[in-house]
C-alpha cells in the first residue's frame, strides 16, 4: 500500500523524525523505500547521522541527489524535536536542499492506513504532565487527512468528532497511558503499528505535501511544539 502511494512520486525524499521515543530515516529513490528504525529514546542525536548515510548508502546515491528532506516537525518529546529540526536544518543547508514539515501525529495514523487499510484514526501520543497530544484523521484515497486540529490537553478534556461506535483505529502511546481513552469507544482497534510515528509513512505525505507547494528553504523550517512548557518528571508508575 506505502508503495502503491508512491508509485507516481517523482522526487527523490529523504524523511526523518526522533519527535518521540522511536528514531526513524527513511529514502524514496527511484520507486525504493530505504528504511531504518530503532527504539531509543536517549540515542537519538548519536544515532540519526549514521541512519541517514545507511540509506543513502543502501540506495547507492549521495545526499546531494535527495530533491528535499522530511522532517518530522511534533508534536512530541521537546528534545527530539530539536534534534529533528536541527538535524534537517545541518543537512539541507549543506546541499541546498528544501525541506518540508510533516505532523508525528499524522506520520501514525498513515501508518494505520497503509498496513491495515483503517477508514478513521484517532492518535495520541502521550505528552507528559497528565496531558496528550490528539487529532483525529480519515482515510482519502489512502492518506491520512486530519479532521479538526491538533490538540494538547487533559485526557478528560478530549472530545471527538468521530462517532464512538463506529470502527475506528487507536494509535499511539497516550492510549496506554490513559485507558479513559480507549473506553469512549465501543469498535475501537488499538494499533501496535502506529504505536510510534516512522518515516517511511512520512514518505507519501511529504509527496503531496511538495506537490502543494508546502515545501520551503532551510529558514522556513516551522517545529511544532503545541505547548510552550514542560517538565521531566515522569508519571507514577511509569518508567
Amino acid at each position: 500500500m506505502l508503495e502503491d502511494l508512491l508509485a507516481d512520486a517523482t522526487h527523490c525524499i529523504l524523511a526523518l523524525d526522533t519527535c518521540t521515543e522511536s528514531c526513524s530515516v527513511a529514502l524514496y529513490y527511484q520507486g525504493k523505500v530505504f528504511a531504518e528504525q530503532a527504539d531509543a529514546p536517549r540515542e537519538h542525536s548519536q544515532r540519526l547521522l549514521p541512519m541517514v548515510n545507511n540509506v543513502l548508502s543502501q540506495a547507492s546515491i549521495t545526499l546531494a541527489e535527495v530533491d528535499f528532506i522530511a522532517y518530522g516537525r511534533g508534536p512530541g518529546s521537546f528534545t527530539g524535536i530539536r534534534i529533528c529540526t536541527s538535524m534537517t536544518q545541518g543537512l539541507a543547508l549543506g546541499q541546498d536542499i528544501e525541506v518540508v514539515g510533516i505532523s508525528t501525529l499524522q506520520a501514525m495514523a498513515q501508518a494505520a492506513i497503509s498496513e491495515e487499510g483503517a477508514q478513521h484514526v484517532l492518535t495520541a501520543i502521550d505528552a507528559r504532565m497528565g496531558e496528550v497530544y490528539w487529532a483525529e484523521f480519515t482515510n482519502v484515497e489512502g492518506r491520512a487527512e486530519r479532521v479538526g486540529e491538533e490538540h494538547v490537553c487533559l485526557p478528560e478534556a478530549v472530545s471527538y468528532q468521530v462517532d464512538t461506535d463506529s470502527q475506528v483505529v487507536l494509535c499511539g502511546t497516550g492510549f496506554e497511558a490513559y485507558p479513559q481513552l480507549t473506553a469512549l469507544f465501543s469498535a475501537a482497534t488499538i494499533s501496535e503499528i502506529a504505536k510510534f510515528p516512522e518515516a517511511k509513512f512520512m514518505l507519501p505525505l511529504a509527496e503531496q505535501a511538495h506537490k502543494q507547494g508546502l515545501a520551503t528553504d532551510v529558514d522556513g523550517l516551522a517545529p511544532v511544539y503545541l505547548r510552550d512548557t514542560v517538565t521531566w518528571k515522569k508519571l507514577p508508575g511509569r518508567e
